[in-house]
């Protein structure tokens, strides 16, 4: 099956990175369930104006209501959901602060 990049964003996921993982291992889980339709491909964790913390994230899918289906059984929100048109990649993604200090 043929599968569009979608960019998602979702705000206000988590209050900490605890909450964070666990809504991240319920995304793999339904990731998983629904394979033939979605594929997560990654996530870029945001702080919120707020000070939570949000994701831009970027996934293969079937079509935008498979990215609902799976936000809505992983229990996460897909506040916009974009289709990509193409990608510009300048340099590899940087290590995040907490790796490049170890």
């Amino acid at each position: 099956m043929d599968m569009q990049l979608y960019a998602i964003r979702r705000r206000n996921v988590s209050s900490g990175p605890n909450e964070m993982e666990q809504a991240g291992n319920r995304s793999s889980e339904v990731g998983e369930e629904m394979k033939d339709r979605i594929r997560w491909i990654r996530s870029y964790v945001v702080k919120e104006e707020n000070g939570g913390l949000g994701t831009i994230c970027i996934y293969q899918a079937a079509d935008e209501e498979a990215i609902r289906e799976h936000a809505s059984r992983a229990a996460i929100p897909a506040d916009e959901v974009n289709p990509v048109v193409d990608t510009l990649v300048m340099r590899d993604d940087p290590k995040p602060a907490s790796e490049a200090a170890s």
